[in-house]
């Protein structure tokens, strides 16, 4: 169970869509107040009024562009330091691309890394420091399958989600003991925007199994409850990550380029 200290709230990043979207009704059948943040803000007020509606508690909005300069001190302090403390973070927003790095806007890339792992690490350590003068709190971490190898065609992505992956981890030790539980979700292929927006063309396919983004949150959500440092919500991406241990650390990137590299692009959204 996800117990929160009364007054405070979870911050759900990313909220508007995908797995983001999913988490807030996860946490809103669970009876938790939320502040739902991202860019669309049209999408986070239809969703924000869903969810009073399910849950009968508070769900508020902020609309910011993560990846803006500035943006995690902004949010630390339209959420901490106006009095709306955060006893869970959920950091969700994040986006990628398909597409050899040759041939990658530079300015996308280092986007992408601002967003990725930057925003993520400079948020997760403004919120953090009041989460252990409370000793109580949680953070939830979204990574990615691709965290556990190189994958060509999608190299920066992927690099991203190793250290959202790595930190995690690093953090759910530091912390253990101390009542707060840092949690890395890692999901492989879900049906959500990801594709389109990373530059999948309509109608191309990755030949992975995928989960619902629903699947996804909730598995991360449980495994947040249970303390789990990582979660992976798809028996058989946990396989191929257990078995990939025995194979030498060459082979499991020639397969990912053999994969992505026949997939049909077009631009990324």
């Amino acid at each position: 169970m996800i117990a929160i200290p009364a007054g405070t709230f979870a911050l759900v990043t990313g909220a508007s869509a995908g797995i983001g979207e999913e988490v807030a009704r996860g946490l809103a059948r669970r009876k938790v107040p939320q502040l739902l943040v991202a860019r669309s803000g049209e999408k986070l007020a239809a969703l924000a009024e869903e969810l009073r509606a399910l849950s009968g508690v508070a769900v508020e909005t902020i609309v910011l562009d993560l990846a803006a300069d500035g943006a995690a001190g902004r949010l630390a302090a339209a959420t901490e330091g106006a009095g709306k403390p955060v006893g869970l973070l959920v950091n969700n927003a994040g986006f990628g691309f398909y597409g050899p790095q040759e041939e990658q806007d530079l300015d996308r890339t280092v986007r992408m890394l601002k967003l990725n792992i930057e925003t993520l690490v400079d948020l997760t350590d403004r919120l953090l420091a009041p989460m252990r003068a409370r000793g109580s709190g949680y953070v939830l971490n979204v990574a990615s399958t691709a965290a556990f190898l190189p994958v060509p065609c999608m190299a920066v992505y992927a690099a991203t989600k190793a250290f959202v992956l790595s930190y995690s981890q690093a953090l759910h030790e530091e912390l253990l003991g101390r009542g707060i539980v840092v949690t890395a979700l890692c999901p492989g292929t879900t049906r959500t925007d990801f594709h389109r927006v990373a530059g999948l063309a309509p109608g191309a396919s990755v030949r992975f199994p995928s989960l619902s983004a629903k699947t996804v949150a909730e598995a991360g959500l449980n495994g947040l409850s249970r303390g789990k440092a990582i979660v992976v919500p798809n028996l058989l991406d946990s396989a191929w990550i257990f078995t990939g241990r025995f194979v030498p650390r060459t082979l499991p990137p020639k397969i990912a380029a053999a994969v992505f590299s026949r997939l049909k692009r077009s631009s990324p959204v």
